[in-house]
């Protein structure tokens, strides 16, 4: 089925293949910062608001960054910003749509403490604030769900954090470099590659009517839920993720238990950048939980580098996720129930 384009072109309608395989385009994306004019106050603290997929690349600037920030950095999900925030913080606003309820009531208590502030949405209110509040804003591009933009939101916001001279520009332009290497990486995932030759279609036959588990160790984890929130989003299919080490402190033995033949798919995303007692354990808990989980499914993290690794990842999710819903008969770009929701919770 897979390999049939016919049976492509009709379950997925609207080129959900066709954006994965322009993703690494993403990457060159040059941001061009509005209105960067600030006070040039001491800053202490960083806290980057956001939901779902719009939090993912706060998740990976903050492994990315653990070995070089000078200041603590906190990634808020939710509706409610710390009460240390104050004028020493920088809050960034993130939102793909930039209407995102949870994040407008993180910047409108980041503006109430007198927080210096940062906005990056690809519109909406958000953009809306900025514009007439003169706030420093990062545009995202319109042209992908926010679960596919994760990489434009990367840049906008390591723009930032350069902008307000947080970090240098070193990733901000391995990121570019990295882009025709991501193109040959994922060229090989796309629809025209057979299963035979299509690694992005064999993992997707391997977890099809399946509840994907995911693994990874402390450098992967953002990649490991960006796995879920594309199997969640594109598949349409419930899923579920974790990280090693807390992993083999609880839900370890949670798979002791119950008939040996389970319904899931599990899948361990490993990369040899991780320390060398994450890899161990890897490999010692597929040994003890030997005929009381499924074996899991190894994926070694392609890349020369954590952030290079990041990219290859994330854009393997996708892939996998949408040759999913295919195999699941449903369309991998349109998210209506969350649209309703939204509507019904006015």
């Amino acid at each position: 089925m897979l390999d049939d384009i016919n049976v492509l072109k009709q379950r997925d309608h609207d080129g959900a293949l066709d954006v994965a395989a322009r993703l690494y385009a993403q990457l060159t994306y040059e941001v061009s910062l509005r209105d960067t004019d600030n006070d040039d106050r001491p800053l202490r603290s960083v806290i980057i608001a956001g939901m779902g997929g719009s939090a993912l690349a706060a998740d990976m600037i903050k492994v990315l960054l653990r070995d070089t920030l000078g200041v603590p950095l906190e990634v808020v999900k939710g509706y409610a910003l710390p009460q240390y925030v104050d004028e020493s913080t920088l809050v960034i606003a993130s939102s793909h749509s930039g209407n995102t309820e949870e994040t407008l009531s993180c910047l409108e208590q980041a503006r109430e403490h007198g927080a210096q502030l940062a906005i990056t949405s690809a519109g909406g209110k958000l953009e809306e604030i900025a514009r007439e509040n003169g706030i420093m804003y990062a545009p995202m591009p319109h042209d992908a769900q926010p679960r596919m933009s994760v990489f434009y939101n990367l840049r906008c916001m390591l723009r930032i954090l350069n902008e307000y001279r947080f970090i240098n520009d070193n990733l901000y332009e391995e990121m570019t470099r990295s882009g025709e290497w991501l193109r040959t990486e994922s060229a090989r995932w796309e629809k025209d590659t057979l299963v035979e030759h299509n690694y992005a279609k064999q993992l997707a036959l391997l977890a099809v009517g399946k509840t994907p588990v995911f693994y990874a160790g402390s450098l992967m984890a953002p990649v490991a839920y960006k796995w879920k929130i594309s199997w969640n989003e594109n598949a349409k299919n419930v899923a579920f993720w974790n990280f090693l080490p807390e992993f083999n402190h609880n839900e370890f033995l949670g798979w002791t238990s119950h008939p040996i033949v389970k319904p899931f798919a599990v899948f361990d995303l490993v990369s040899q950048f991780e320390n060398p007692r994450i890899l161990k354990r890897f490999e010692l808990s597929d040994q003890l939980l030997s005929g009381r989980r499924p074996k899991a499914i190894r994926i070694d993290i392609q890349g020369e580098t954590v952030l290079q690794q990041m990219l290859w990842a994330a854009t393997l999710a996708d892939f996998v996720s949408i040759y999913v819903a295919v195999l699941n008969n449903v369309d991998p770009t349109q998210v209506d129930l969350i649209e309703k929701f939204k509507k019904e919770l006015i």
